[in-house]
């Protein structure tokens, strides 16, 4: 006889993500009778995938990652939630915990940090020493949202929520290649851009000279990249060209919008 799954919605977004959506879906319905994908305009067979995998499509034009989150949340039939992004798999292990935190009853805490590790191209699973996350990505309705920003997307809990961590780990499948890394980067940084002016933040120019190098070190060596053969080095140096390009970015926005109140454009 087939367990019963638990209460729990999972929602995911996405855009173009035919070659990799599949196998998401496939990991959270061991899980899940819930399973929503939010699509913003894909122009492969990302909702033909995703509607064969059994998930229930909805689209929804892109508002930013958090409003985006923030929409998929209120298509979720359950009062528990679990957001997974169309590049991340839940490993049968992983989805074995959450199976049993809902065996009892209840679960104890409202919501659950999850550690979400990268795997490089050729990797079949997280290396070993693999830097990875922690965020929020089980929880329940009434204890937590996903923060409006329009490029962090974080959950809010309430100031009562209890937090507890699993103990499994998101496989997180995000570079295709070198150049698709660098094109999501690059449009990336204009979203970052446009969120740093909206706020009113200033980077000091210092930081475009420094960002480059002090962010390869904090890929290659502080996040252990340094240990995963070519691929860490390299991803590593796309890494720190990402910041760097987030900075140059914004200081040339600065000098555009000074030189169009002076008069100069």
């Amino acid at each position: 006889m087939t367990a019963a799954k638990p209460p729990l919605s999972v929602f995911v977004i996405a855009k173009n993500e035919a070659d990799r959506i599949g196998r998401t879906i496939e990991a959270v319905r061991t899980i899940s009778d819930d399973v929503i994908v939010i699509d913003s305009g894909s122009t492969d067979d990302t909702l033909a995938v995703a509607a064969r995998s059994g998930a229930r499509v909805v689209e929804h034009p892109f508002e930013g990652y958090g409003l985006q989150k923030r929409f998929g949340e209120t298509l979720c039939r359950h009062d528990w939630m679990l957001n997974v992004d169309a590049d991340e798999v839940v490993p049968p292990d992983l989805a074995e915990e959450i199976r049993a935190l809902f065996a009892m009853g209840e679960p104890d805490a409202d919501a659950y940090k999850v550690r979400i590790a990268e795997i490089f191209p050729g990797e079949g699973a997280p290396h070993r020493f693999a830097y990875a996350l922690a965020p929020v990505r089980l929880y329940r309705r009434t204890k937590g949202t996903y923060n409006p920003s329009p490029v962090h997307d974080r959950v809010d809990l309430v100031p009562d929520a209890r937090v507890a961590k699993l103990r499994g780990t998101i496989h997180h499948f995000s570079v295709r290649s070198l150049g698709d890394q660098m094109a999501k980067l690059n449009r990336y940084t204009d979203a970052l851009v446009d969120d740093l002016a909206a706020r009113g933040e200033t980077i000091s120019m210092v930081r475009l000279v420094l960002e480059f190098p002090a962010n390869f070190i904090k890929a290659y060596f502080g996040r252990r990249h340094f240990l995963r053969g070519a691929y860490g080095f390299m991803t590593a140096m796309n890494f720190a060209f990402y910041r760097y390009l987030r900075v140059a970015k914004h200081i040339e926005l600065r000098q555009r919008l000074k030189a169009r109140k002076d008069g100069r454009l």
